[in-house]
């Protein structure tokens, strides 16, 4: 899947980030299930949708994609959790994309919930 192709995604929660982790696009899925306005979350770190206790992990992983290069949770379903704007944690499968655009990287993910 592409960036592209992942912003006509609507049947689930789908979104976009920046190479600082900032988020930069959101669907009307993710606002519906994740409670977020668009213009809400726009700029703000992807870390407010990842439980805390995951925090230190997803900086970690982060880094080292964006220094190697190399990517070893890329395109495949992951089962995590993300955490709602009202704070609840909520079972997710997590599809996660990278691309490069003009030279940066550019970070994408389906969120689909498992509950």
């Amino acid at each position: 899947m592409t960036l592209e192709e992942l912003k006509k995604v609507t049947a689930v929660p789908a979104v976009i980030s920046d190479r600082d982790g900032l988020i930069s696009w959101v669907n009307a899925s993710f606002e519906s299930f994740f409670g977020w306005k668009s213009k809400e979350i726009m700029g703000r770190p992807l870390t407010v949708l990842i439980p805390k206790n995951l925090h230190d992990a997803h900086h970690l992983g982060f880094s080292r994609f964006l220094l190697t290069e190399q990517g070893t949770l890329l395109n495949k379903p992951l089962k995590l959790k993300a955490v709602t704007k009202a704070g609840k944690e909520t079972d997710c499968e997590h599809l996660i994309i990278a691309e490069k655009q003009d030279g940066k990287w550019v970070f994408g993910a389906t969120l689909t919930p498992l509950e």
